[in-house]
């Protein structure tokens, strides 16, 4: 998301605020939270994709299904969940956009949320919870979750891709409602997912 310096124009009189679009569209308040609201929104998109790894994902669905041909199917419920969350996004900063008269409103920051969730889902679809790497430091040995390194990773690299707008991010702000609010941050996610795909294949992670 780039920030909006373009002035509001002042809403319509009969037109009666979206609350659920703006609920929604700053993520339950988090694009109001002082400095950087792209950096809040990114962080809580790396908060809901553990959330739904772990606890309604592959776990939930291979303890529920007996037979293992139905156990591959937890690969589609954070893809499902990343699609989903991309519907309400494009919905939801339309309707703030529209209303604020801005094409791009900073407090918005759903798009944050769903780029970071799809640089983890495409990234490391299948990141074991369990796994974890010695880390070997001053004080001694100490094991840690490889799992938190990669979302750690994820974060810095949608971040850097979000603010850096490698062509054609920028060209595609240019698209109307949320579709410009949402899709550079499509691919700001998809450019942070191919580097870490590659990170993961030789290792660097």
């Amino acid at each position: 998301m780039t920030p909006d310096t373009e002035a509001a124009s002042p809403a319509a009189p009969w037109r009666n605020k979206p609350h659920i679009s703006f609920l929604l569209a700053t993520w339950f308040g988090a694009g109001y939270l002082p400095k950087a609201p792209g950096t809040w929104g990114s962080l809580a998109g790396v908060i809901l994709t553990f959330i739904i790894q772990t606890t309604v994902g592959w776990k939930l669905l291979t303890d529920f299904f007996e037979h293992d041909r139905y156990s591959a199917g937890y690969e589609f419920v954070p893809a499902g969940c990343c699609l989903v969350l991309a519907v309400i996004g494009v919905w939801s900063s339309s309707g703030v956009a529209a209303y604020t008269g801005k094409k791009d409103p900073q407090f918005v920051v759903i798009d944050e949320v769903s780029g970071q969730m799809l640089t983890i889902v495409l990234g490391a679809p299948a990141l074991s919870v369990s796994s974890s790497i010695p880390v070997h430091t001053a004080w001694g040995d100490i094991e840690i979750s490889e799992q938190w390194l990669v979302f750690v990773a994820a974060f810095l690299l949608f971040r850097l891709f979000d603010i850096w707008k490698p062509w054609p991010i920028r060209r595609l702000e240019r698209l109307p409602g949320g579709w410009g609010i949402m899709a550079d941050d499509w691919l700001a996610g998809i450019y942070a997912a191919i580097v870490l795909r590659l990170a993961l294949h030789f290792h660097v992670l």
